[in-house]
């Protein structure tokens, strides 16, 4: 009979980390961790306070249930999990872990056996001109040829400038630029904004403005000269049908999947194979998980085969992270089998 316990841990920031939703110190988040007669799997519920649809007051009894109703099986557990995707991930990446040889290696893959590398994007913070600078020059030193940049925080002018002096050094087939508004402008001045970035050769715009919005973020992708990709609006998106008219209503040109918000494996599938059909192109991204939700999401990610860049590279933002094999080396996330798992709670 398998045994199931759960456990809340606490990432610290190595420095404050600022988004349009304001400057982030620390990261909240819970493992479930499952015993079979002495083999073990650890899966990350990765819950992320103010933008996770599970981010309720019951989430612990949540947890909790699920421990004591683990003999209930993955599927169904999955099933009475739908409003709870951070926990779907956890638990789903727990199993496969209780299942695997050894309890980091999910998927075996060239990936996991350091053959292959995820090609991914470096990620510039918000904050000052001078300190995104920065970050812009210390991503290209470290070889990345994607990047992306969180804008809406400091004055839209500056954050045009800072994206000119990017391409005068660098042309498109240099660096690859996306930029993430984080719903961060509004629905009137969207559009003149958006012909305003699609003149620095972007790849895309991550939610340009608020989830919810749909008649507006139709109109948008209907009329964009930039490629849209949405994010939060993917969230609490639960069933295949509500999913499927999502995306014929608003047509976007990219969608882009964080398993521990869109319902773990389970839901990217769905979201995939729905993307596929109607021909918009997708990528995934981790939502600041540690390296143990951050392994099964790259893992996971590597399994689909994709060419594009990844948003994969958020193992080292932290100070008391799991050491790992994961490392970002060259523009990529590698898995070192040199580095040995250190994972004590």
């Amino acid at each position: 009979m398998i045994k199931a316990t759960y456990s809340q841990y606490v990432l610290n920031f190595k420095q404050a980390s600022g988004t349009s939703r304001g400057v982030l110190k620390t990261k909240e988040t819970w493992f479930i961790l499952l015993n079979f007669e002495g083999k073990k799997g650890i899966g990350e519920c990765g819950l992320f306070r103010g933008l996770s649809i599970d981010d309720t007051a019951n989430y612990e009894d949540k947890l909790k249930w699920v421990c004591n109703n683990i003999d209930l099986g993955l599927d169904e557990l999955l099933m009475s999990l739908n409003e709870y995707p951070s926990i779907q991930f956890g638990l789903e990446t727990a199993f496969k872990s209780l299942k695997s040889d050894d309890s980091f290696n999910l998927i075996p893959s060239e990936f996991t056996r350091g053959n292959d590398a995820i090609p991914i994007n470096g990620l510039i913070w918000m904050g000052s001109e001078a300190f995104m600078k920065q970050q812009i020059k210390d991503k290209i030193d470290a070889g990345f040829s994607c990047i992306k940049m969180k804008i809406g925080a400091i004055d839209f002018l500056s954050e045009i400038n800072l994206l000119k002096s990017i391409r005068k050094q660098f042309s498109s087939t240099d660096i690859e630029l996306r930029v993430d508004a984080n719903g961060a402008f509004h629905p009137s001045e969207a559009l003149e904004k958006l012909k305003m970035l699609s003149d620095l050769d972007l790849h895309s715009i991550e939610q340009p403005i608020k989830q919810g919005q749909i008649e507006e973020m139709a109109m948008l992708c209907n009329k964009t000269p930039l490629p849209i990709a949405l994010d939060e609006e993917l969230i609490g998106v639960f069933s295949v049908t509500k999913k499927q008219e999502l995306l014929q209503t608003i047509k976007p040109q990219y969608i882009i999947l964080k398993p521990s918000l869109v319902g773990g494996f389970s839901g990217s599938n769905d979201w995939i194979n729905l993307a596929k059909k109607q021909h918009i192109g997708w990528w995934i991204t981790s939502a600041l998980e540690s390296n143990i939700g951050l392994n099964a999401i790259a893992q996971y990610t590597y399994s689909k085969h994709s060419n594009m860049p990844q948003g994969l590279g958020t193992g080292g933002l932290f100070t008391n992270n799991f050491d790992s094999p994961l490392q970002v080396k060259n523009g990529t996330l590698q898995y070192n089998n040199l580095k040995p798992w250190k994972f004590n709670l």
